[in-house]
Parts: structure tokens; sequence; C-alpha cells
């Protein structure tokens, strides 16, 4: 029952960094926590919702008002997955440099300007560079995540993450509800089709505007106030900790101080030292929390920890699963169009969403089954375990549906429900391992890792492309793709060695 009360109540926090142990889910209004976790997912929704709005229209009333040829609708595609990969990989850096709140707030507005511009667009050159600058919007992921790894306690950040990222991919099931019903609506009230497409784009433009400001009016930067102020405040935490001889509450004192080891040890730290600060003295405590806290990066330290083995993983498991995931959101209507015709054009496109709508459960799933085992094993290998175990069957699945091909509904959907459990689970589990990862740059593993995903997206896209609609040829190739990757990377330790923090 205390679980259950934890979603409404105020979290206890940690004295330390001041971050919360538990998610408020249903208190975006009183609780400061609950606001960001509220923001976060809903900000990240609107804008995946604005930069997947062409594809449920494209295919037919898009691409029949400008003249496109299909080739020319799979290039669309590709190029608003490249500029988000582009922001994606700016957005860490900036992430670190101005905070994850105002970087949130600028890829929103940022994006809000060409989704207002959609009306402008009267050939398929002006649809290649309307979706390029509307990619911009698909970047506000990694904000989005680093946010919410700046007010959520190691004990939590993967759940925490998880839902944010599952439930902002709800857009891309949504906007197969809302663009149509829009258009439709549009067309009932005696817009001709020429223009009821453009002026739907108004409604998740407005949207955006909305919740950009929310984020800047409404909610902080960190749990300890101004983005510059972080450095004193995680300092007169700890100053104010060991005068006072505050102790954390219950349930944070996993272990005795007897298992604190050294900083410099190649052995994993266990749990105890990462959850119960206090057990810990005044310098290891600074040190550790001072190892956490994000810093400003230079250029070569940019390079450097994209280069990170670490990185590497984090980043080579969401080439995988989330480049799968957007490739097959955009083909997936029409699979199922040319297995089974009779559903027709509606039904098809209602089923396909079912793929990015289960993210909602799946996507926070993975992230929590990553935060359990690492609260029972107390080691961060549990989570890199769980991420390659969910990597490697999804792989399995997406092989088995492309080898069957199945012409029979309800073993296609079943397949299909099975990879998305594994396939977006992944996805939750990979950023319940990033948080570990080089924990004082953030940003750049989380934008690094984000970009990735989209360049998987491309690579898979293509990879649809040249093959025509032989879909199940192309979904055997990306589940061996998927498993022989997540073999590669499986022997790399989770966290660099010698790291302080993050354990």
């Amino acid at each position: 029952m205390a679980q259950f009360a934890s979603l409404w109540q105020a979290p206890k926090i940690n004295p330390i960094n001041k971050k919360a142990r538990s998610i408020p889910f249903f208190n975006p209004f009183t609780s400061v926590y609950g606001r960001v976790f509220f923001f976060s997912w809903f900000g990240f929704m609107i804008a995946f919702w604005s930069w997947y709005a062409f594809p449920p229209l494209l295919a037919d009333v898009i691409a029949g008002d400008l003249g496109m040829k299909p080739y020319q609708v799979a290039n669309s595609n590709i190029i608003a997955l490249t500029a988000t990969l582009i922001v994606r990989l700016i957005a860490g850096p900036c992430c670190d440099h101005f905070g994850p709140r105002i970087t949130f707030a600028g890829c929103l507005l940022a994006g809000a300007i060409p989704t207002f511009l959609a009306g402008a667009v009267f050939n398929t050159s002006g649809l290649y560079a309307l979706r390029f600058f509307i990619g911009i919007l698909g970047g506000s992921f990694v904000p989005c995540q680093v946010w919410t790894t700046g007010f959520f306690d190691k004990n939590v950040v993967g759940t925490a993450n998880a839902l944010t990222g599952g439930l902002g991919n709800l857009g891309g099931g949504i906007t197969y509800f809302v663009m149509p019903a829009v258009y439709n609506s549009l067309l009932r009230n005696g817009l001709p089709k020429h223009k009821a497409w453009r002026v739907s784009f108004v409604v998740p433009g407005i949207l955006i505007v909305f919740v950009a400001c929310c984020l800047l009016l409404l909610c902080p930067d960190t749990p300890t106030g101004k983005w510059n102020h972080r450095f004193a405040a995680v300092e007169e935490s700890v100053r104010r900790h060991s005068v006072t001889g505050v102790t954390v509450p219950g349930h944070l004192n996993d272990t005795p101080a007897s298992t604190v080891k050294d900083a410099s040890s190649d052995m994993e730290k266990p749990h105890g030292w990462k959850d119960n600060e206090v057990q810990a003295t005044d310098q290891e405590m600074l040190d550790t929390a001072k190892g956490e806290v994000i810093q400003k990066p230079t250029s070569k330290e940019i390079l450097r920890i994209m280069c990170s083995p670490q990185t590497l993983v984090t980043a080579a498991c969401y080439f995988c699963t989330f480049g799968a995931e957007l490739s097959i959101n955009s083909i997936l209507g029409n699979y199922y169009m040319k297995n089974f015709p009779r559903l027709g054009l509606q039904h098809s496109g209602n089923w396909a969403a079912m793929f990015g709508l289960l993210n909602g459960v799946t996507r926070p799933l993975g992230g929590f089954i990553s935060d359990l085992v690492y609260r029972r094993t107390h080691s961060v290998w549990a989570k890199k375990a769980v991420l390659h175990t969910y990597g490697i069957v999804a792989g399995c699945f997406l092989i088995a549906i492309g080898v069957l091909d199945s012409k029979n509904q309800s073993t296609m959907f079943g397949l299909v429900a099975g990879m998305a459990f594994f396939l977006e689970g992944c996805n939750g589990a990979d950023f319940g391992l990033v948080p570990h990862v080089h924990p004082h740059a953030n940003g750049v593993v989380s934008g690094f890792t984000g970009a990735m995903g989209n360049f998987g997206g491309i690579i898979f896209a293509i990879i649809f492309r040249y093959n025509g609609k032989n879909y199940g040829k192309v979904f055997w190739i990306v589940g061996i793709i998927t498993i022989a990757i997540n073999l590669l990377v499986s022997w790399i330790r989770p966290i660099p060695k010698g790291q302080i923090g993050g354990r």
C-alpha cells in the first residue's frame, strides 16, 4: 500500500543530492518532482506527436496533393530522422552547459516554427526542408532524459527515465489517431483537402508553444535551484549534513559502512556506498556528490566521453532497438496492408498505431525491471545483463516475424506485440543504465546514445527503402544485426574503471 501511496505523496529525498527516492506520478501540482516528471513526458509526447505528424497523412493525402512518388515519401522519412540525429548530438552538450530545462524549451520552440509553416509547402523540395527542421523536435528526447535523471535518485532513475521516454513515445501512436481526426474534422467544416492537411498542423504547433512556456515558467533547473548554483548546492548539502548529522530515511540504509571500498578499486562498489552517503566520510561524500554533478564539457572531453567503451555500449544497443522502432513505425501500416488487404487503410493504420502505443507499458516496464534487479543485486552489471537479454530476445522476435511473414492476423499481431514488448522494453532498460555511465557528463552520454538511435533508424529505413515491399526480409536482417551487436558489446564493463559516482 505504501508503494501505491508514493505515486501521489511527496517523495522521500536523498539529503546529499536532493533527488527524489520515489516518483510522485499523480502529483504534478504540489510536488516539484511530480511537476518536472509530468512536463518531461508530456513535453516529449507533444514533440513526438508533431515530429511524426506527417506519416499518418503523408502516403495518401499529402503525397497526392504534392504529386510525390513512393521513393520521395521514403526520402522524407529519412530526412526527418537525419535532422533529429544532428540535433541530439548538439542537445547533449547543451544540456551539460545550459541545463536540460532550457535546452528542452529551446528544442520545442525551435521545432514549433516549422510546424506552423506546414501550410507554406507546395512541392517535394519544400516538404524535405520542412521535415528536416521539424526533426528538431525529436531532439527533445535528450533534455527530457537528462532533466529526469537530475531529479530522481539511482534507485528509481531507470523507471523514471523509462516512463518519461515511454509515455513520450505514445505521441508516435497518438498521431495516427489525432492527425486524421483533425484533418477529417476540417474537411467536414468545409475546408478543401489541400488546405485541411496544412491547417491541421496548427494544433500540435499551439500545444508545443504552450508546453515550452510551462517549462520555463513553472519548473526549476535542478532540485537545488538554478543550474549555475548546482556545485555550491552540493557542497552546502554535504557541509550541513556533516554538521547536523542528518540521517537518511530507513530504506536508504541498504548496507553497513564496513562495505565501503576505495574508489580506485577494480571491484564495483557495493550498493550501500551509493545510496547511504551518510555512512561515508565527509570527503567521500563530497567526492561522490561532485562526481555526479554535471559539468560543462570541453570539446576534448565530449569526444573522450563519446568514444568511451561504456558510452558505445548504450549507443550500440539503442542503435538497434530505437532504430528498429523508428523504421518499423514508418512501414508497419503498409506491411499490414500488404499481408492483410481486407483490413483497409483505416484499420491497418489503427493496428500499426498499437505498436507505438505499447510504449506506454513496455518501455516503463523495461526501466522498472532494470531498477528492480539493481536493488536486488546491488550491481550495475545486473542492469547491463537485463539490457542485453532484452535486446537478444527482441532480435529473435524480429527474425521470427521476417521468416514467417505470416498471412494470419492473429499470428502476425501476436509476434509484433511480443517484439514490441522486448524491443521497446530494451529502450527503457538502456536509459536505466545511461545515468550510471559518466554521470558528470550525462548530457553527452544521453545525447550520443539518443543520436545513435536515430542513426539506426536511418540505416534501417534505407534497408527498407531498397527492399521495396519485401518487408519480411528486412525484419530478419534487422533481427540478426540486433543479436550480433548485443553479443559483441556484452563483455564490456558497465562503468569505467575507477569512476567515482554512478555506482
